[in-house]
């Protein structure tokens, strides 16, 4: 089949988005694959998918696959693309909508200056339902947080140590002196595979300059390091507040561009907010 798409960024973090409202889509794992596969597709980070929604309340249904065919809950500046896509294709006149997840519903906004800033609700911090396994772990307390040890297999069994936050999509936070020289490539995939997180997880790299900047990398499950994660840039940001190290808002520079998060604590939502760009449009044979 024929499949009209479009190629967009934020902040480098780049995605295929896929209206499924005007065109039928019902891929398999393999052909989600072959469309992110940077030689013999399209290539791209994540693949949004716009669908209409059923629920009550809801403007639309928000699909993600990473790069390894796999359906995932949450992206944080897919949201934001997202938004983009619906308002330049003519699906939606309102700046502000909400839209179906798989792990709930979130409400991205069209800002006056272009911008687009993302509600991604209120960050989940029982490790249980992260999900992350305490189970033999003692964990120590920074500010009002808990980080734990996690050991890795490579430099002798090196103990990491992390907070954990669920964004929607599970990410583990380690804080490092300096982003460029973190092993990223070298320990982000033994993070992400850790038998600890029985759904895998996005491994997190945080520097941080001062109390309202961080600089972060991220190595995504099943899509490996981006140039920005929108959701960890929250689960970063979130983390650092709670050990005591940020104050909200932060800006956080990814390797694509900066975001801005804001949070003003437990039980209350995180604001994501930067650019999204629309690259070109296109269509493949699949």
């Amino acid at each position: 089949m024929k499949l009209k798409f479009t190629k967009m960024h934020g902040a480098g973090n780049d995605f295929v988005v896929i209206d499924a409202i005007n065109q039928q889509v019902a891929f398999t794992p393999e052909q989600w694959k072959l469309l992110g596969d940077r030689r013999f597709g399209v290539g791209a980070d994540q693949i949004l998918v716009v669908e209409s929604s059923s629920t009550p309340g809801c403007d639309f249904r928000y699909r993600i696959f990473n790069q390894d065919g796999g359906e995932v809950e949450q992206c944080g500046n897919g949201a934001r693309a997202f938004v983009k896509f619906v308002t330049e294709k003519g699906l939606t006149s309102q700046q502000a909508i909400r839209v179906e997840t798989m792990k709930g519903i979130i409400q991205p906004r069209l800002e006056a200056d272009g911008n687009i800033t993302v509600d991604m609700g209120a960050p989940v911090l029982v490790p249980a339902e992260v999900p992350f396994d305490t189970a033999g772990l003692e964990g120590r307390t920074e500010g009002v947080d808990t980080v734990w040890p996690v050991a890795i297999a490579h430099r002798g069994g090196e103990t990491v140590w992390l907070s954990v936050v669920s964004m929607g999509n599970p990410h583990a936070v380690q804080v490092v002196a300096d982003v460029d020289s973190a092993p990223v490539l070298e320990t982000g995939p033994l993070i992400e595979h850790h038998a600890r997180f029985p759904r895998k997880v996005n491994a997190g790299f945080m520097q941080v300059v001062d109390r309202g900047h961080i600089r972060l990398r991220v190595f995504e499950r099943g899509a490996g390091e981006t140039l920005a994660c929108g959701t960890g840039a929250c689960a970063a940001v979130v983390a650092g507040i709670r050990r005591g190290l940020l104050d909200s808002p932060v800006r956080v520079s990814a390797r694509g561009g900066e975001l801005s998060v804001a949070w003003a604590g437990e039980g209350q939502p995180v604001y994501l907010s930067g650019p999204a760009v629309t690259v070109y449009e296109g269509e493949i044979s699949l």
